[in-house]
């Protein structure tokens, strides 16, 4: 008998990534230990009114993992419509999603749920996001570039240099404490 050949464990790890933060990627970098290739997939949703336009939001994240040197089994796309509808076409068997708090729960279990009943070979997992991370969101970032906070905690630098742009905020102003 012919060995088998190993079928590739394709992830998808969707989100809207407006911008991308360090704890997303934090999260694809460890989704990568459980499959063979990953899909940052980005969703245009278009209930939403997002800050960067899904081409931007594509070429940050991809010059994001080119730097953190992920880009080798890692990919970007732009999707509409189902997660699961998506996956299928990619031929993803796992979604990932980060959690950072409890109250994140139970939003990631009723998609994992209706993604299950839409198609039960698709799994979802969920990742506890790093603690250094948990306080993170694209909301808080966009809230703290507007307002010209620190962002190299939060953002790689080709993001925060884009936020700054975005917002006309120079990094002499950014600087600038109140006393």
């Amino acid at each position: 008998m012919a060995p088998s050949a190993h079928a590739e464990r394709i992830a998808i790890y969707p989100g809207t990534f407006d911008p991308i933060t360090l704890g997303h990627l934090d999260i694809a970098a460890r989704a990568l230990h459980m499959c063979d290739s990953l899909v940052v997939a980005v969703g245009d949703n278009r209930n939403k009114s997002p800050l960067f336009s899904a081409d931007e939001r594509v070429s940050l994240i991809r010059d994001s993992l080119a730097a953190m040197g992920l880009d080798g089994r890692v990919r970007v796309d732009t999707f509409s419509g189902l997660t699961v509808r998506y996956a299928q076409k990619v031929g993803a068997s796992l979604i990932v999603r980060g959690l950072r708090a409890v109250t994140d729960f139970e939003w990631e279990f009723q998609l994992a749920l209706i993604n299950r009943q839409q198609d039960p070979q698709i799994e979802t997992i969920c990742l506890m996001t790093s603690q250094e991370h948990s306080f993170l969101s694209a909301s808080v970032v966009r809230e703290l570039a507007m307002l010209g906070g620190k962002l190299g905690e939060v953002v790689p630098p080709n993001v925060e240099e884009a936020l700054r742009r975005k917002f006309g905020i120079n990094q002499a102003m950014a600087d600038v404490r109140d006393v």
